[in-house]
């Protein structure tokens, strides 16, 4: 008897544990409103319960189903909340009520009229290989570890922007739905991702890794379970713009705006010789632009997944649709929109290119690539507008700074290796 009940004791926490596939994972944040995601094993109800600290009588309580069709995700919403606040969280399994994960969350502050802009640091980083060998292609590993995810979490950003190829979809996955929701599950639930998870709130576009087979464009069959797919595992504001599908967005962190753009759903082939070439679309630029025009922040980030500023017209470089690339810088030129900068990711390294025009406003492109996948030196492939010393051919990541005061506002751009080191840091002043 005693022999039974000790093996009933030790593995009951074993099946507590297993109730949650991966998460929680802080999303959205803004100042009424966060967002988190959470992934369980199978159909479940999830039991939210929030509270600002120090009233803890004054609990807010969401119960929500899980179900097997979106690969039992699930994005809770906490609302009404107050700026500037943190709120101490739950999830219950409803289920198994003995598990229990507690977390915490802040809001956005209210400074606007009030003080200067919070300083704050985002991350960021593309290209993601996690291996799994039955479906990898043979030879070599292409993932080269995952201790990178818990540098980024000792580096403490408040936010991380992931650039693309953040999943690789494998040749057994974009044919199905169950194929593609079987790669983001298997990203999602690696072990060395959950503190990341945990920790910092996660914004995100794609490339086409997460959105079919390499070099993907438009004609592909299945983009429409792939933008299902990442709506179920990303919690972005919103997807697509002007009544478009596509993943394009836009949030505010304190006194930076974001811009997140779509590079895939509307991509004309590569080889297409008739028809209008194009990357983003004069639809998404048009809304790019006004975006632009009409923000009031002290820098501009817009993220998309390849090169833009690069004249190499190399691989998926913006540069190989040159009409639509020069399109774009010379509508932020004629609009003199100042305080752009663009991040990527694609490449397998990782460089920050400067471009100054005509009208002496400055444009940066601070590609950050890989994470874990392979790296490759391309220095010599034709950038001259690259900033010197910024090019890096092993696994890395990326931290940006935002200080000063309102007037005086700079950005701090760090590149780090997998551990954690400082490869290089370049400093961006605002324009005025």
């Amino acid at each position: 008897m005693r022999k039974i009940i000790f093996l009933i004791s030790w593995i009951t926490p074993l099946a507590i544990l297993a109730q949650i596939k991966s998460g929680p994972m802080l999303g959205h944040k803004e100042l009424k409103e966060v967002s988190i995601w959470v992934q369980t094993v199978s159909d479940q109800e999830v039991v939210f319960e929030y509270f600002a600290e120090n009233e803890e009588t004054n609990k807010t309580k969401i119960v929500k189903s899980t179900i097997a069709d979106n690969a039992n995700t699930l994005t809770l919403i906490a609302k009404n909340l107050e700026p500037g606040t943190t709120y101490n969280y739950s999830i219950t399994i409803a289920e198994n009520e003995a598990w229990n994960y507690k977390g915490k969350f802040s809001t956005q502050e209210l400074w606007n009229y009030r003080m200067d802009p919070p300083a704050f640091t985002f991350a960021l980083g593309s290209c993601a290989y996690i291996n799994e060998a039955k479906y990898d292609r043979p030879g070599e590993p292409y993932g080269r570890g995952y201790e990178i995810f818990e540098s980024i979490v000792a580096s403490s950003p408040d936010l991380m922007l992931w650039l693309g190829d953040n999943i690789y979809l494998r040749e057994a996955d974009w044919g199905t739905k169950s194929g593609v929701y079987h790669r983001y599950t298997h990203f999602r639930s690696l072990p060395e991702l959950q503190n990341l998870w945990q920790n910092t709130h996660h914004y995100a576009i794609w490339d086409d890794h997460d959105y079919g087979p390499n070099d993907a464009d438009r004609s592909f069959i299945n983009k429409s379970i792939t933008y299902q797919a990442f709506q179920d595992f990303w919690t972005n504001p919103s997807y697509g713009v002007h009544g478009q599908e596509g993943i394009s967005s836009q949030f505010t962190y304190n006194d930076v705006d974001f811009f997140l753009l779509d590079n895939r759903y509307f991509r004309s082939p590569n080889n297409r010789k008739s028809g209008k070439r194009q990357i983003v679309g004069d639809e998404q630029i048009e809304w790019l632009i006004d975006a632009l025009i009409s923000s009031s922040a002290n820098f501009k980030v817009v993220a998309i997944g390849g090169q833009l500023l690069s004249p190499a017209a190399v691989y998926e470089n913006h540069a190989t649709f040159p009409e639509e690339r020069n399109k774009i810088i010379q509508l932020i030129q004629q609009e003199n929109i100042k305080n752009v900068i663009f991040l990527s990711g694609d490449r397998h390294k990782t460089e920050l290119t400067k471009m100054e025009l005509d009208n002496g406003n400055v444009i940066y492109d601070y590609t950050c690539s890989p994470l874990t996948s392979k790296a490759y030196d391309t220095s010599d492939e034709g950038n001259n507008l690259r900033v010197e010393g910024t090019h890096v051919s092993t696994q890395n990541f990326g931290l940006i700074h935002v200080k000063g005061s309102f007037k005086e506002r700079f950005l701090v751009l760090k590149c780090l290796d997998k551990t954690g080191k400082l490869l290089w840091e370049k400093e961006i002043k605002k324009q005025l």
